[in-house]
């Protein structure tokens, strides 16, 4: 049975209200949670984008969860600054704190006014980066001289044990990096064959740890209003990439979305759309038997309450049972 987890997504709600979310998440069942970490919303609409690590603190402080993050050192984080972060919530909280390192979006760092460099140029500083991280949990004073720069870096407080670092992936050729630096995979809900796909990949170059999958849904009481929360909310994430790179802006993410006349069935090829709660649990239940070993859904409208009552009355029992 896999572990079924709530999402907060710092992009739509506001921290306060995100954390009273996550603990109704954890009173009606949910075993796990995770966050995205956002400077920059990926619309308008959406409206929000809460500063993550210092939520991570109260979430972690306010329940039992474990609770992991999807962060982009190299760029807007200095690799030292995520090793210290995540250690100390490591530390503070044993056990329950994990973290996904990606090569990031444009949309989150240009804040710096660096240049945006190109997906090669961002994977190889994401992998320096994650060296960087793994040789200060372990206790060296680092100096690194390369895409980044370190200079004499130590951490003075470590956890006895380093907190996971997982790969975000969305294509085969970044799963089958992973496999050689990450303790774990990531990655977002697609077409089983998609999914199996990046699973095999990632596994075959000897990938280990959990597979996780972030599971984008949109349920309310009729189809219509699903629909219609998927298209109001989600319909700018709905853009691949490299635009979803590269985009500098929420309202440049709008524009692009108008422009492109991204539809209901664009968007629902990548939020599961349903008014039927065991249609989800369905489609949750066809995600474990991939090999999926965590799963944290997240149900893209703003107002969570309603989803939290009925997916913990209804979808968790269900999943548990098969």
């Amino acid at each position: 049975m896999p572990t079924i987890g709530f999402h907060a997504s710092h992009e739509q709600i506001s921290p306060a209200r995100l954390l009273r979310d996550v603990r109704s998440a954890a009173s009606v069942g949910f075993e796990a949670a995770m966050c995205s970490d956002h400077f920059e919303p990926w619309s308008l609409t959406q409206g929000h984008a809460g500063f993550a690590w210092a939520w991570l603190g109260a979430a972690l402080a306010s329940t039992d969860l474990r609770i992991g993050v999807v962060t982009a050192p190299g760029q807007r984080y200095h690799p030292a600054i995520t090793a210290q972060a995540s250690a100390t919530l490591a530390g503070m909280f044993p056990g329950r704190f994990w973290m996904a390192l990606g090569s990031g979006q444009n949309m989150n760092e240009h804040i710096t006014g660096d240049p945006w460099p190109d997906k090669k140029v961002r994977q190889q500083r994401l992998e320096e980066c994650v060296q960087v991280i793994r040789r200060l949990h372990a206790g060296e004073e680092v100096t690194h001289q390369g895409l980044v720069t370190v200079d004499r870096a130590r951490l003075w407080d470590l956890p006895e044990t380093p907190p996971p670092l997982l790969g975000p992936v969305m294509s085969v050729e970044t799963a089958r990096r992973a496999a050689t630096w990450a303790d774990g995979l990531i990655t977002t809900n697609q077409p089983p064959e998609r999914l199996k796909e990046l699973l095999g990949a990632y596994r075959e170059e000897g990938g280990t740890g959990p597979a996780v999958l972030q599971v984008h849904l949109s349920w309310a009481a009729t189809e219509n209003e699903a629909a219609s929360i998927a298209m109001h909310q989600w319909r700018t994430n709905s853009v691949g990439p490299p635009a979803a790179w590269d985009i500098a802006t929420a309202l440049e993410f709008d524009e692009y979305a108008e422009q492109e006349r991204v539809s209901v069935e664009q968007v629902g090829g990548t939020v599961n759309i349903s008014a039927d709660t065991g249609q989800h649990a369905q489609w949750l239940h066809e995600y474990a038997e991939l090999g999926f070993d965590e799963l944290y859904l997240h149900h893209v409208g703003q107002d969570q309450r309603a989803f939290i009552e009925a997916f913990g009355a209804d979808v968790l029992p269900q999943v548990r049972d098969t």
